[in-house]
């Protein structure tokens, strides 16, 4: 196992790292950038900034909001701030202009009342979307901040008689002060590397991201050289961001508690609970209205589909499955050669940082460097699936390796021993030992990158033709030709497949996992 492990590693290095070096040999001897494509790279790292800053901002008084409140359906509400992670991009996309979009909600709403329409084209609408989908992170990362101070804190702090803005100066800023700059970093590194939406919502001249550019040289203009020196400029941005993040996530040290549940004797007036109440309720409506208008919009059309739209889901299951089965291919050897190589410090942190390295790469930098590789050999169109599924495994294996390998190496401290002493090694460790303690994570972690793939427009979008459309390309499509019915009906139809997948996933690791 553990040279399979070690396998993997080298096998991701190839994929980021050797598709990088595949573009810089296909960019040698060519001109420089023009100065729209240095316009492309201004606007993704200004919509980044931008994003990161907004979703940040807003998540600190939601997350303080859930934090001291106690009310029925608390966990429910926690839980489903993970839910974006996995929603499919176009979907969001396409809940969010039934609501922001021309004939949507809001802009029905201000012509009623006489006022001016908002603009959900450009900068905005990519601003707009990354704030949807990074809001809950955001929330869920700073949320994690204040339940880590101790609830003897704020018993000490209520027995010394301290207001709210005595507490948040004591307790609450320098807990923000370490997990705001890391946050703001993840996800403004998740921001520069987003394709689908400034693929929707921008595209102008204005409003093109150095994803979008590397994507309309390559598919546009099919200029390999332009596409291949903007794909070295994207991994640099996604790369120093990445390092960034993983520096400036500091962990907040409050000291050791009793594990009571916190009370805030500061936060039982009326009007703090009103605001922490519209808080709440305002950050559920904007997260939900959305899928609410998918749902209500796209039930009519989903009966009246073409055909092509069954073909493409069916493709995309595919993959998806695939997609999975790699990733975990991949990831579960991994997790066990990190484990039994922990005492050789070097091997093991070259073998996690090598791990991590897909959290830095662009799919599109990815499918870049493989159509290149490819080119002269093979018909890259024609392997538009396989390399899909095998992208979007490495881009999935950074979240399944994090959930994998602490349980190995608690399974291995727990048993490890008792397990030596019986001699099992090798396939029957792993049969005996890991495997029937592992089933939740390796559940977990099929249904997230399942779920990833199943929702993904990105290297099908370079390789894809109408004979190998997956179902987020056949949406976008669908979206291009104005047919928005369809295209609800389809989004409908991507984000039930996509959640079932993910729960016949989860579900399924957790069945008799206990016994």
């Amino acid at each position: 196992m553990t040279r399979a492990g070690i396998a993997s590693a080298v096998l991701v290095l190839c994929l980021t790292v050797g598709t990088l070096c595949a573009v810089i040999w296909r960019s040698e001897g060519n001109s420089a950038l023009g100065e729209s494509d240095w316009a492309a790279v201004r606007f993704t790292v200004i919509q980044a900034a931008l994003s990161a800053l907004i979703s940040v901002v807003l998540a600190v008084p939601v997350a303080r909001a859930i934090a001291r409140r106690s009310f029925s359906g608390r966990s429910l509400l926690v839980t489903l701030l993970g839910a974006p992670f996995i929603l499919p991009v176009i979907v969001a996309i396409l809940g969010l202009l039934a609501v922001f979009g021309r004939n949507g909600l809001v802009n029905i709403g201000l012509n009623t009342l006489g006022l001016p329409n908002v603009q959900i084209f450009g900068i905005h609408g990519v601003i707009l979307a990354h704030v949807f989908f990074n809001l809950p992170l955001a929330t869920r990362l700073i949320l994690q901040g204040w339940t880590a101070i101790p609830a003897e804190h704020f018993r000490l702090a209520a027995s010394m008689d301290f207001k709210s803005w005595q507490i948040f100066r004591v307790l609450e800023w320098p807990m923000l002060r370490s997990v705001l700059p890391g946050a703001f970093m993840v996800i403004f590194l998740i921001c520069t590397t987003s394709f689908a939406v400034a693929l929707a919502l921008g595209g102008g001249p204005r409003a093109t991201t150095v994803e979008l550019a590397i994507y309309q040289a390559f598919r546009l203009e099919f200029d390999l050289s332009k596409a291949a020196q903007l794909a070295i400029v994207q991994f640099g941005l996604s790369g120093t961001a990445a390092m960034l993040a993983i520096w400036l996530s500091v962990p907040t040290r409050f000291g050791g508690g009793l594990d009571r549940v916190t009370m805030r004797w500061d936060a039982r007036n009326r009007a703090t609970i009103a605001l922490d109440a519209i808080l709440i309720i305002a950050a559920v409506a904007f997260l939900i209205t959305p899928l609410l208008m998918i749902l209500v919009r796209g039930f009519p059309g989903l009966w009246d589909l073409p055909t092509a739209v069954w073909g493409a889901a069916a493709r995309s299951i595919l993959v998806a499955l695939v997609s999975a089965a790699l990733c975990l291919a991949m990831v579960f050897p991994w997790a066990i050669a990190l484990d039994r190589l922990a005492s050789r410090s070097i091997v093991s942190r070259g073998l996690e940082v090598s791990g991590y390295l897909a959290i830095a790469a662009s799919p599109l930098v990815i499918g870049t460097g493989l159509f290149i590789l490819l080119f002269p050999i093979a018909d890259p169109f024609a392997l538009a699936l396989p390399v899909t599924a095998l992208v979007n495994a490495v881009m999935s294996l950074p979240f399944a390796l994090r959930i994998l390998a602490p349980a190995v190496a608690e399974v291995e401290d727990t048993y490890g021993k008792l397990a030596d002493s019986l001699g099992l090694k090798g396939w029957n460790r792993v049969r005996a030992v890991l495997l029937p303690r592992l089933r939740r994570q390796l559940g977990f972690s099929a249904g997230l990158a399942a779920a990833l793939s199943m929702g993904d427009l990105g290297v099908i979008a370079l390789f894809g033709d109408a004979d190998r459309s997956t179902l987020p390309l056949m949406i976008y499509r669908l979206m291009s030709a104005y047919k928005m019915d369809a295209a609800m009906g389809a989004a409908l139809l991507l984000l039930a497949l996509s959640l079932a997948l993910f729960w016949v996933f989860d579900r399924g690791g957790r069945i008799d996992a206990d016994t």
